[in-house]
């Protein structure tokens, strides 16, 4: 109930935000990330959906499946050359990458690599970073929300009031 009364407020009275994903979709994906660190190792995935106002992500493509080898040395290093896949399957569906996100160990910070090494570099983009494997608090306000902004430049919306990330139902 709490949640639907922020929301509701929210649509009053704040700015909408510009990322979006239904909690069920939320929590299945995070779930599963969770599941793939093994309590000890980086996890990721594309967030697929679609932009109109705003982007809203119905889908997660795990790094994994996409690069079988991108896990295995405990930081996340997808082959550029194994992303024909996740192109067709976005071409199949009509869905488009509109945000990213992975996991730490500790924090939800960047680090110096995920910097520098952006996994989409477009002007817009937003990585989203889980702390602690994914298995703690896991909605907006407790994440790492990081928007790319060109030549491994990036602008921490983590701590923005109202957050540019909401999880649950949002009017189309």
């Amino acid at each position: 109930m709490a949640s639907l009364i922020s929301t509701l407020a929210r649509i009053a009275f704040g700015r909408p935000p510009e990322l979006v994903c239904r909690r069920d979709v939320w929590q299945a994906g995070v779930a599963e990330l969770h599941r793939r660190t093994h309590g000890r190792r980086e996890a990721g995935a594309f967030l697929l959906g679609r932009h109109g106002k705003r982007r809203v992500i119905e889908e997660f493509v795990f790094y994994d499946d996409v690069d079988p080898a991108s896990l295995s040395t405990g930081i996340v290093v997808i082959d550029g050359r194994r992303l024909g896949a996740l192109w067709a399957h976005c071409r199949a569906t009509g869905l488009k990458v509109v945000a990213d996100v992975h996991v730490h160990p500790g924090g939800y910070g960047q680090s110096e690599s995920d910097q520098a090494n952006p996994v989409i570099a477009e002007i817009g983009h937003i990585a989203v970073i889980l702390p602690n494997f994914a298995g703690g608090a896991t909605d907006p306000g407790a994440i790492g929300v990081h928007q790319y902004l060109g030549n491994k430049q990036w602008r921490n919306r983590s701590r923005e009031r109202p957050n540019p990330f909401h999880v649950g139902w949002w009017p189309r």
